[in-house]
């Protein structure tokens, strides 16, 4: 009896997690309210409040949740698999609300007493990985600290998606992202590894 007891309240905190992204990313933090969420979610009240203290703790999950399922691009380790990636990632803020929804609490924490760069620290990490492996295979000019470099991606890409949804709603933010690399590249890459790269998303 416990086993299908906790996958029924693991599928309901899927489901309150899900309505609450939904519902951040279209009324950001101060707009969305537990009503609102409960509604979306097709839920009472006892059971959201069974899983989240509080609307705060509700917005915490979906920022520290925001990453879950979305995987890197498949190929080799490298340049071109970090620069898939940032495309990839543009792909998904079009598309998954969870990430948009996570994105969007993590720039507005400080309206719900949150200073935290966990999400931001998770992106530097995955970068990195890249990178090393960008490293390995010479694609990397000398003067270029791996870490440092994801340190600023992430701070460039941030920025980029931000000015992107103002702007458009994220429509050109493909197009932004190309941007970005084609100015970032020549300071960090080789003259062989540039010729290389492609500039879109993997599979497309």
């Amino acid at each position: 009896m416990t086993k299908p007891r906790q996958a029924r309240a693991l599928k309901t905190r899927a489901v309150i997690i899900r309505a609450a992204a939904e519902v951040f990313d279209e009324f950001g933090f101060s707009g969305a309210s537990i009503s609102k969420i409960t509604k979306c979610a097709d839920a009472t009240q006892g059971s959201v409040y069974f899983h989240f203290k509080s609307k705060e703790d509700l917005a915490r999950a979906v920022m520290h949740e925001q990453g879950e399922g979305v995987a890197l691009p498949e190929g080799e380790d490298g340049l071109q698999r970090l620069v898939s990636l940032t495309f990839h990632l543009a792909v998904e803020l079009q598309s998954n609300v969870m990430l948009r929804a996570g994105v969007r609490l993590a720039v507005e924490q400080g309206e719900f007493g949150v200073q935290d760069d966990s999400a931001y620290q998770n992106w530097v990490d995955r970068f990195h990985e890249q990178l090393i492996f960008a490293r390995a295979r010479g694609e990397l000019l000398p003067e270029v600290d791996e870490r440092e470099l994801a340190w600023v991606l992430v701070s460039c890409y941030t920025g980029t998606q931000l000015f992107s949804q103002i702007s458009t709603g994220r429509a050109d933010l493909l197009r932004r992202i190309e941007s970005l690399w084609r100015y970032l590249l020549p300071g960090i890459a080789t003259a062989q590894a540039r010729e290389a790269l492609t500039f879109e998303p993997a599979g497309v």
